[in-house]
């Protein structure tokens, strides 16, 4: 697929088949999500990639948005110890997003449907996160993307909107 294609294509998909993805796949998942920018190229994410049932049923109510029948989660985590020093801490966050976007740009063009569902900042769901997968107090979960072979395929769609853009010539 042309890069304009996926990114028309890539659309929440939260219905899912039980097809398994291969570990082929996840492997080009995650070259994708690490071929991100990332701020002074610190690198502060980790990924933990879950297909065990029991965990993906726990993941699913960490939130009221996360009750997502999948068998493949994909959770981004900013790791503290690999972040920027003071105040420039949180770019982990957009580092993360970065890599979190290239996930699901990598998913739409390998045939798969995916959703980006938020953790980070509520604490609540921060917490429920970190305590399933045994995360470090250096570990924040920013979010859950789970993902699979599509059930429902939403249209491609532009939302291209000219009057959010603004020229300063």
């Amino acid at each position: 697929m042309e890069l304009k294609e996926v990114l028309l294509k890539r659309r929440s998909v939260r219905k899912f088949t039980d097809e398994v993805v291969s570990e082929q796949y996840i492997e080009e998942l995650l070259h994708a999500a690490m071929s991100g920018p990332s701020a002074c190229n610190k690198r502060p994410w980790d990924f933990y990639v879950v297909t065990n049932e029991e965990v993906l049923s726990g993941l699913t109510l960490s939130t009221r948005f996360t009750k997502i029948n999948a068998r493949l989660a994909i959770i981004v985590c900013g790791n503290l110890s690999r972040s920027l020093p003071m105040q420039m801490a949180d770019y982990w966050i957009q580092d993360c997003s970065a890599a979190t976007e290239n996930i699901l740009l990598r998913a739409t063009d390998l045939g798969l449907g995916a959703v980006w569902c938020g953790i980070h900042p509520q604490k609540r769901a921060e917490k429920k996160v970190s305590e399933l997968l045994a995360l470090s107090e250096k570990q924040i979960p920013l979010n859950i993307i789970y993902l699979g072979y599509p059930a429902e395929t939403p249209e491609a769609r532009d939302q291209y909107d000219e009057k959010r853009i603004h020229y300063i010539r």
